[in-house]
């Protein structure tokens, strides 16, 4: 009887054994876990990150090459300011020139945050492991909301001085005096407006003009004299 009940008991370690091994596997995997990723480290430098947090991925040429590892501030002193830096393991085969651009990209609906890597042309100027790359800040959204509240004020002036009958289009719109005037140049044959109406000679003096530059096109690149 003990040598059975220890004949269960180990094949039900067994089996829990195995089963815990499957899990961890499947956990791993379904974490996209790099453990065992052979890669390096480089380092990113902003003034602004955005919300990019660890375990972010990172993009080069739009393709999935590492992510995140870590985040701490860093003082420059030669610009006297703190500045993030943004430390990524990126796969040993990728090669990232130095003049590569990066920036801090938004992945789907959800507005997870992200680092995207534009190559750059000198491959022959490779960034080496534990390199730097300065990056190009994304634009608080503070400062969109005062950008797109000032275009609002903006129309709103302007729409304000069209209905104050100001300028122009307010003119157009509500002063009948102005649609007066271009009437009472035109019937005197006055001004630009009135010749294009009843003078023939400006029709003409156009027509021969367009006619000579086709003939002699590199007359619109002659300088004229002083």
């Amino acid at each position: 009887m003990v040598f059975g009940k220890s004949s269960l008991e180990l094949k039900v370690g067994i089996f829990v054994f195995v089963g815990l091994i499957i899990l961890a596997t499947f956990v791993l995997l379904i974490g996209n876990f790099k453990t065992w990723t052979s890669g390096y480290r480089i380092n990113f430098v902003f003034n602004f990150v955005n919300g990019v947090k660890i375990g972010a991925p990172i993009r080069f040429a739009g393709v999935d090459v590492g992510e995140v590892r870590q985040i701490r501030f860093i003082f420059n002193p030669k610009e006297s300011k703190t500045k993030v830096n943004i430390e990524g393991w990126i796969n040993k085969e990728v090669m990232i020139p130095r003049d590569s651009t990066v920036w801090v990209n938004t992945l789907g609906l959800l507005g997870e945050k992200y680092i995207e890597i534009m190559p750059g042309k000198d491959f022959q100027n490779i960034l080496a492991k534990d390199g730097s790359l300065e990056g190009v800040d994304p634009v608080p959204m503070h400062e969109v909301a005062v950008l797109a509240r000032n275009i609002a004020d903006d129309l709103e002036t302007i729409i304000q001085r069209i209905k104050d009958k100001e300028g122009t289009i307010g003119r157009l719109l509500y002063d009948n005096r102005l649609y007066q005037e271009i009437a009472e140049m035109i019937k005197n044959k006055e001004g630009t407006i009135g010749k294009l109406f009843y003078d023939d000679s400006l029709y003409k003096e156009i027509e021969a003009l367009i006619k000579d530059l086709r003939q002699h096109p590199w007359k619109l690149l002659k300088r004229t004299k002083q």
